[in-house]
């Protein structure tokens, strides 16, 4: 048995097909973790949720930022972008209902239940332990999984402040942060402060920089597991610091990666084609 984590998939179904070849995926014994995104900008998002969806018990992904862009276009607050998204396959299926169902249900941070490994979208506040990490996660889950998740979504969940956090946060703001922080983030300061502005990968400059990036950051508290996260595509391979990025760029002309947790081995294929010439 083998348990392989797969970085941002991002609607690349053909390149994911080509990457389980490749490792041999046994689907009776082996188990598949996706790391985010798992629909949006590729050319076959409805394929991509629908394979992941249909895993079942073998399967596990967290949210990411472009997973929450799909339960905004689906109450109607993000309007489709024709020309940037690709959504709209989803939008349009019969089986719309019970797939967006699905994935609000999906958590934002797992656990290996033997192997010192949790997995989140973008990564984990340096001030936070694991454990904390694991409960902060949970506030967000429920509201996502809540009756009324529509209008908390509509109303409450989308936008960049507050920025730092702290522990006296409370109602919308402390969920705000939370969702960010595991879903957005990448370069951020001691106390956790996030910016959103910086995309691009770390350069000889950066450790001298007020932001740098969430794992690098001295004195972090989550250094008692492997942490594996996607969406930073710039980044590219790490496996240091404790993190593990997953996320190679395949979207963009690069590589879809699978790391396999039991060898310690990354496993890649080249995109295909690059969907976002």
């Amino acid at each position: 048995m083998a348990t392989y984590v797969i970085g941002d998939l991002q609607g690349c179904y053909d390149d994911l097909m080509r990457l389980l070849d490749k490792i041999e995926y046994d689907s009776s014994n082996d188990e598949l973790w996706f790391a985010g995104d798992i629909v949006n900008r590729g050319p076959k998002s409805l394929e991509c949720l629908r394979f992941v969806k249909e895993l079942g018990d073998s399967g596990k992904m967290v949210l990411g930022n472009h997973d929450f862009h799909l339960l905004a276009a689906y109450t109607g607050l993000d309007k489709y972008r024709a020309k940037t998204d690709t959504l709209q396959p989803i939008l349009k299926a019969d089986d719309v209902d019970e797939l967006v169902n699905w994935l609000r249900h999906q958590p934002l941070m797992v656990e290996h239940s033997t192997l010192p490994v949790v997995m989140v979208h973008a990564g984990i506040p340096p001030q936070w332990t694991i454990e904390q990490a694991k409960d902060y996660a949970k506030e967000v889950e429920a509201v996502i999984q809540a009756d009324d998740w529509k209008q908390s979504l509509k109303h409450h969940l989308f936008g960049s402040e507050p920025n730092e956090w702290s522990d006296k946060l409370r109602g919308w703001d402390r969920i705000r942060y939370i969702l960010n922080a595991l879903v957005r983030m990448r370069y951020c300061d001691k106390n956790g402060k996030l910016d959103f502005k910086s995309k691009m990968a770390p350069t000889d400059k950066t450790h001298k920089a007020k932001y740098q990036p969430w794992f690098t950051i001295d004195e972090r508290k989550n250094l008692d597991k492997q942490i594996f996260f996607g969406h930073w595509s710039t980044l590219g391979a790490i496996d240091a610091y404790k993190i593990h990025s997953t996320d190679t760029g395949c979207l963009w002309g690069g590589e879809l990666t699978a790391y396999c947790l039991e060898t310690d081995e990354r496993h890649t294929v080249g995109c295909a084609e690059n969907y976002r010439k």
